[in-house]
C-alpha cells in the first residue's frame, strides 16, 4: 500500500516530483512502512520529497487499485491544501527535480496516473477505481 498527494500551495499550484529511477512527473508519495498509518506516511513523504508540511488536515480523496504495479497494490490518494515548503528541495539520490506548477502550465512528461487524478479533481472525468 502506498500514498500519493495532490499537494497545493496557497496560490493553487500543485507540487510534482521527477524521480531519478523512473521517467515522468508524479505527485509526491510512497510506500507505507511497517507500523505506519497512511497519515504518517503522507507527512513523511511530503517532507522527504519536497520539504513540505501540512497547514491543515489532508483530505482523503480516494482509494485506488494499482493493478499495473501489483495485483495487491493500493494507493490512498489525498488532497492537501495550503501546504508550505520549508526550503526548496535540492536534487538527491531519489528526486531529480521537484517544484510547484500552475495547473495550466504543467511540465512535459506528467504520468498517466497523475493526468487521470488531475482530470478527476477538475471534474472533467468521473472518479476511477484504478490508479
Amino acid at each position: 500500500m502506498g500514498v500519493r498527494a495532490a499537494a497545493f500551495d496557497a496560490d493553487g499550484r500543485i507540487f510534482l516530483v521527477r524521480h531519478t529511477y523512473v521517467p515522468g512527473w508524479y505527485m509526491p508519495g510512497g510506500g507505507v512502512e511497517a507500523g505506519e498509518t497512511v497519515y504518517v506516511t503522507l507527512e513523511r513523504e511530503l517532507a522527504e520529497e519536497g520539504n513540505l508540511a501540512l497547514t491543515e488536515p489532508a483530505e482523503l480523496y480516494g482509494l485506488y487499485h494499482n493493478k499495473w504495479t501489483n495485483r495487491r497494490d493500493h494507493v490512498v490518494f489525498f488532497i492537501c491544501r495550503n501546504v508550505t515548503q520549508r526550503d526548496v528541495h535540492k536534487p538527491d539520490l531519489e528526486i531529480a527535480e521537484a517544484g510547484f506548477f500552475d495547473i495550466d502550465a504543467l511540465p512535459d512528461g506528467i504520468t498517466l496516473a497523475t493526468q487521470r487524478r488531475l482530470a478527476e479533481l477538475s471534474g472533467s472525468v468521473n472518479k476511477g477505481r484504478y490508479w
